[in-house]
């Protein structure tokens, strides 16, 4: 069983390098690493974090941190959002970008591609016909490198499915052998996966018109969230949207988005 005091030197490192706060997940922690410590021969957490922080390839980092994220998505999940996006945001981004015909979205917490994919999903049948004429690729990051691949792999089984609408489907999935459906290379191009760690500045040349951040937040203090939050407000366009979860919450006191429903915020229009 993990002591404080080894607890407390992986919280305290996943807090510096990632803004996640760990610090009443003892018991969490414990269950994800016991048996990875087991298997790999370490005799306890502090060996095991030792061997952590010499690993120049940074191999043991990721694989620390891919046990300690929770990557627990689902297609259609809190629908409300994209059909927000479909009937509210989508419309606001078609007029403003009419020249440019760019849609600029980012999906934060890509996980394992659940999301992403649905964003992807509702672009393509919102633009219809036009989606010729426009650049409707999206960007997803996440920090876990395994979670990633799983994601652009782009493998689901029929339960994994059973939510989607049939047009979609039969559209956006191919039957593969044993019950899995894999994401075609259609949708599969609109979408641009990436590592990204949150904490670090956002290298975005362009401003985003919509930014995915759900249920990601619950892993950050109070502190690291409104500084987060700070950074996706400035990296939207005015009038820009962000989504949350549906059970996270922003201060309503000190964020600088206008809130339209309990999940959803925008940036103030010029």
């Amino acid at each position: 069983m993990i002591t404080d005091e080894e607890f407390q030197r992986i919280s305290v490192y996943v807090k510096q390098r990632y803004g996640i706060d760990l610090s009443q997940k003892k018991v969490i922690v414990n269950g994800r690493l016991e048996n990875r410590l087991k298997a790999g021969g370490w005799k306890n957490y502090n060996e095991f974090m030792d061997s952590v922080e010499k690993d120049k390839s940074g191999s043991l980092e990721k694989m620390l941190v891919d046990l300690l994220t929770t990557n627990h998505t689902y297609f259609m999940r809190e629908f409300e959002h994209f059909d927000y996006f479909k009937n509210v945001v989508l419309p606001w981004v078609r007029k403003k970008e009419a020249g440019k015909k760019d849609v600029r979205v980012w999906c934060g917490a890509a996980s394992s591609g659940e999301e992403p994919y649905m964003i992807a999903m509702v672009l393509y049948d919102f633009f219809g016909l036009d989606r010729e004429q426009w650049d409707t690729q999206l960007l997803a990051t996440d920090l876990s490198t395994g979670i990633l691949q799983q994601a652009m792999a782009g493998v689901y089984n029929a339960e994994q499915l059973k939510n989607l609408p049939e047009a979609w489907k039969r559209h956006f999935f191919k039957a593969l052998n044993g019950g899995q459906y894999k994401v075609t290379d259609e949708l599969k191009r609109q979408v641009v996966f990436r590592k990204f760690n949150l904490m670090d500045p956002f290298p975005f040349k362009k401003k985003m018109h919509t930014i995915f951040m759900r249920n990601v937040m619950i892993y950050f203090d109070e502190k690291t969230k409104k500084e987060l939050v700070q950074k996706i407000y400035d990296a939207l366009e005015p009038g820009g949207y962000l989504f949350i979860g549906t059970t996270e919450t922003l201060d309503r006191g000190s964020t600088p988005f206008q809130i339209i429903q309990p999940s959803i915020f925008r940036k103030r229009e010029g």
